[in-house]
């Protein structure tokens, strides 16, 4: 794949023309974009692959659901639906997409979630509901550029800046790295814990944000315990299991899993996977297996797997807390 990519470096300066001319058409006006006028707030990246946006979003959900009426709207990646999809007690993954799924699985009795590839036709239809929200959270639609959200949260990992990368296909942004500059607020994200602030400063020199974006750090931190669906067990006493992932970059729970000394191996598949019966099958064989909270939305509807299958939860923590919850409640809360 590497030696494809840099075979692929002729057509980089194809595709960053071809990104760059059509930012500048929504810039200029000429490609219309639709605002509104109640706050909806965009989560979003420069680059493919796992930066963080699923906790990021529950982050949101959780600061925000007991003062507003929040819908979270997400294309919906591999979903095998169509269209605008309310999440119900008929959903799964395959209606929704996982991570939507994971979103309504936490959260449905505080929220509403939706999926439409189309977002305003999405905004459209959760602002027709009897009880519509008058907060949406957009899940990865940075370059979705036909809205024009409110407020806009950039992320990038703490192991791959955006401004150490280029565009696709030789490197992973899906825009040139002056996007950067339509958020509100970059968060660097998959920080180590307590990240110094000498590190902490050498990184905002490198992304040199506008005079009107804050820059934020955060870290994952992993819960203790491993849960089913209605029992939980301690990492700490956990026997020999086998580790299922299907995210972009499973090292970082691989490196905790190991700060424990547990005993596993891991199966390792590409993002959003998407299991075959040939690898149920396969998984049937293992007498525990733990995976992520994204690939428990996609597992637990074999029932084969159930009686076996676990998910480890994750939350984010962020430095200056007080000051990014004020930016987001500043936005969503009436002048």
């Amino acid at each position: 794949m590497k030696l494809i990519r840099k075979i692929l470096f002729p057509v980089v300066p194809i595709y960053y023309v071809v990104t760059w001319l059509r930012n500048k058409l929504y810039d200029l006006g000429i490609k219309k974009s639709v605002s509104y006028d109640f706050p909806v707030i965009c989560v979003g990246n420069l680059s493919v692959g796992g930066t963080g946006k699923t906790p990021m979003i529950e982050y949101l959900i959780n600061l925000l659901k007991d003062d507003f009426k929040v819908a979270t709207l997400s294309r919906g990646y591999k979903r095998k639906t169509s269209g605008f999809q309310l999440a119900g007690g008929l959903s799964d993954a395959d209606t929704l997409g996982d991570e939507p799924f994971q979103f309504y699985n936490k959260f449905k009795n505080d929220i509403l979630v939706a999926v439409d590839s189309d977002r305003n036709n999405g905004i459209r239809n959760l602002r027709n509901l009897e009880g519509k929200p008058n907060v949406i959270l957009l899940d990865d639609a940075f370059q979705h550029r036909k809205v024009k959200a409110r407020f806009n949260i950039l992320l990038t990992t703490y192991s791959s800046i955006y401004t150490d990368d280029m565009v696709l296909p030789t490197g992973n942004l899906r825009e040139p790295k002056s996007g950067a500059k339509r958020a509100d607020v970059i968060v660097v994200t998959k920080c180590p814990y307590n990240l110094e602030v000498n590190t902490q400063n050498e990184i905002i020199k490198k992304i040199k944000p506008e005079n009107d974006q804050h820059v934020f750090f955060s870290h994952i931190t992993y819960s203790n315990a491993v849960f089913s669906s209605n029992t939980s067990i301690e990492l700490k006493t956990l026997p020999n299991f086998t580790l299922v992932t299907g995210i972009a970059n499973a090292k970082p729970l691989v490196d905790f899993l190991a700060t424990y000394n547990l005993n596993f191996n891991h199966l390792n598949y590409s993002d959003h996977h998407d299991f075959s019966q040939q690898d149920i099958l396969e998984l049937q064989k293992h007498e525990l297996i733990i995976t992520t909270e994204k690939d428990y939305m996609r597992l637990k509807k074999y029932d084969i797997l159930r009686p076996k299958l676990y998910y480890l939860p994750i939350t984010i923590g962020l430095n200056d807390t007080q000051v990014f919850n004020k930016l987001i409640k500043d936005v969503v809360t009436p002048i």
